[in-house]
């Protein structure tokens, strides 16, 4: 089965055009799989890091490779560097393209991360919570930033899922344990009443899957098993996760967005996974069918929900490439995952 003959082909066109050349150097990357000496795929990701969002980001950088303010970069929300290599990750960035990125990433290890491998708001091992460790290094391996600290912070992430080695909160006796916010195994958080946090999961079994395959050990792939059963244990579309005070789901669910910062919605759920295979599985059809449903006539998925952050990616409640473009990429890549099982 070829995956866009289940889409509008006006929906490749519109992504395509060369008025926005961020969504087109995307759209060849991730939907056409244009080879990367591609002479057209070439010019389009140099555009993309010349002009348009990535450029107005890195503009705005601190020559030390902060923005706004020095420090772990999590306060001044969406336009501090933990906001601003969210951002550019998702834009397609790459530290490849302009040393300002591999200076930002050096910055952000060395003023975010504990020695002990979590990602935290004040660079304490306390400070650290599942949301911003998965989106660290999801970004971070996005961008294609390679330093030995990652291992860490890889390490961390994984055992504070399934709680491999780490000691109760309460047991601060013992030389690993979980933190007041990150507080127990398969995405526990005192923000979320110490229950599992979905919004926090997500980020971590998204960062799961990007880890190259060479490093995916037994422990990582435990972790993956974790966070699967944790996520389809229910009907994903219903985002019947656990609450705080057990009260419904948040609307924010069901309106996708760009970027996507510490909220989440069901579209990069579907993304996190897809990407660890399941695309085919039963239990995510209806999140599928209701993310393609959402389309237009046109083949176009409108904007939800947004931030104020260095960039508008567009006016709410319109056709959005952005949006049409994360929604193409789950769609494609969950015919990708029936296709392997089926051997085509």
């Amino acid at each position: 089965m070829t995956w866009n003959k289940k889409i509008n082909p006006a929906s490749l066109s519109w992504l395509l055009e060369e008025e926005n050349p961020g969504v087109r150097y995307l759209a060849l990357r991730d939907l056409l799989e244009s080879s990367d000496a591609d002479p057209e795929l070439i010019a389009a990701r140099e555009k993309s890091h010349r002009d348009g969002p990535i450029a107005k980001i890195l503009d705005a950088m601190k020559p030390e490779g902060y923005w706004v303010t020095p420090g772990a970069g999590y306060s001044c929300k969406y336009k501090s560097g933990v906001w601003s290599l969210i951002m550019l990750a998702q834009l397609g960035a790459s530290v490849e393209m302009d040393e300002r990125l591999q200076l930002a990433c050096r910055y952000l290890i060395d003023h975010a991360l504990a020695e002990t491998g979590q990602f935290s708001t004040d660079r304490t091992p306390s400070g650290t919570i599942d949301c911003l460790q998965g989106n660290l290094v999801s970004a971070l391996l996005d961008l294609g930033y390679q330093d030995n600290r990652m291992e860490l912070a890889i390490d961390w992430m994984v055992r504070s899922v399934t709680g491999d080695g780490i000691a109760p909160l309460t047991d601060k006796k013992a030389t690993v344990h979980y933190f007041p916010w990150n507080c127990g195994p398969v995405f526990a958080c005192r923000y979320n009443g110490s229950l599992p946090c979905a919004w926090g999961g997500t980020k971590v079994l998204l960062a799961l899957g990007k880890i190259p395959s060479e490093k995916q050990t037994p422990q990582v792939e435990s972790a993956i098993e974790t966070a699967v059963d944790f996520f389809l244990s229910i009907d994903p579309l219903k985002a019947d996760f656990p609450t705080r005070t057990g009260s419904k789901p948040s609307p924010d669910w069901w309106k996708f967005g760009f970027p996507v910062f510490y909220g989440t919605d069901i579209l990069q759920l579907a993304e996190a996974l897809v990407r660890v295979g399941l695309g085919d599985d039963p239990r995510l059809t209806n999140t599928l069918v209701y993310i393609r449903d959402k389309q237009d006539e046109k083949g176009q998925w409108v904007l939800e929900n947004d931030y104020k952050t260095w960039v508008r990616f567009g006016p709410l409640n319109q056709p959005n490439k952005w949006v049409t473009y994360r929604a193409l990429k789950v769609l494609r890549n969950s015919v990708i995952n029936q296709n392997t099982k089926n051997g085509q």
